[in-house]
């Protein structure tokens, strides 16, 4: 079966993924409201510029990929599922609960499949981190902190809980296999006064599992690290450090003496993670999806678990229901 794929928005992160497209082979047209922008990314990835209605009428195209705002996904995944093609949605799905319902929904009606773009689901450092995890090579898993932190790409049209805890969640989600039990939230704003660019959370999970997140866009230094704890260790990833560095082991070992706890401190040690580049896997991923027919690792399901959090999230530092 030839793979024919479609890129609805010729932003900066669209043009990471037309170039992953690109050089798989299979991108066959771009799309943007401005012209301009969509003429540029034609003439860069030597494909036509194409507008929405033209690649919902083209049969030959078999997935289409939605790189827009957040307000925009639930009617072109529904108009692209409707044309009967599989679609890509970048993160987060929907602003809200009842957005992804629908777009799951149609989904089931159409017969076809939804990816969302949960990048780092698809970083090597985390497959093998997650592969460790599931091994018990850390032990019964304890807790999980997620830091997300950076100074930049300030929206105004959504706030760092849309457009970057979608993130963590997603990884923390992928580690503990459940719901959790209970979410807390707090926040604060000093830029878009939207009720999110600074956000504090802790997640409660069944068997004593816990995950902190601390997620902002408003951080004078850049940091994305993703600490995992069980009883027997530690692993660290840090998507900061260089590839031999991204992946870090702790056996520091705890040791209660009665009256005193004591700590055993070990030296860390770096595992090796493959260079793969993670646009390309999840780029890879959603070809397979249009190959097969079959769910991806971030499909429907997984996106609406992530879409409960940040809406009970979302309720706890706006007070509205999403």
């Amino acid at each position: 079966m030839d793979i024919s794929v479609a890129m609805i928005g010729c932003g900066v992160w669209g043009k990471n993924i037309a170039r992953n497209v690109s050089e798989l082979g299979v991108l066959s047209a771009v799309c943007d409201t401005n012209e301009q922008r969509a003429s540029k990314f034609s003439k860069l990835f030597s494909c036509p510029a194409l507008s929405f209605e033209q690649i919902l009428n083209d049969n030959a195209i078999t997935g289409v990929i939605i790189v827009t705002n957040a307000s925009s996904h639930e009617k072109l995944a529904c108009d692209v599922l409707k044309s009967g093609k599989h679609v890509y949605v970048e993160k987060p799905l929907a602003l809200s609960v009842s957005s992804a319902l629908s777009i799951k929904h149609l989904a089931i009606e159409t017969q076809k499949q939804v990816m969302v773009g949960h990048l780092l689901q698809y970083h090597p450092a985390y497959i093998k981190l997650k592969n460790l995890v599931n091994d018990g090579f850390i032990g019964k898993l304890q807790h999980i902190q997620a830091n997300r932190l950076a100074m930049g790409r300030i929206l105004k049209s959504e706030s760092a809980l849309f457009d970057l805890c979608p993130h963590d969640i997603s990884l923390i989600l992928g580690l503990v296999k459940q719901m959790p039990l209970s979410i807390k939230c707090q926040s604060a704003s000093h830029v878009t006064h939207s009720g999110g660019d600074i956000i504090y959370s802790g997640l409660e999970f069944s068997d004593g599992i816990t995950a902190m997140m601390h997620t902002s866009w408003y951080s004078p230094f850049k940091e994305h690290r993703l600490v995992v704890t069980g009883k027997l260790g530690s692993i660290v990833f840090d998507d900061g450090k260089p590839i031999k560095e991204k992946l870090t082991l702790y056996r520091d070992k705890v040791v209660d003496q009665g009256g005193t706890i004591k700590i055993e401190r070990s030296k860390p040690i770096f595992l090796p993670v493959s260079s793969d580049e993670p646009l390309k896997n999840e780029i890879s991923a959603f070809i397979q999806v249009c190959k097969s027919g079959e769910p991806a690792l971030t499909d429907i399901e997984e996106a609406l678990r992530v879409q409960q959090i940040l809406s009970e999230m979302n309720l706890q530092i706006n007070g509205e229901i999403l």
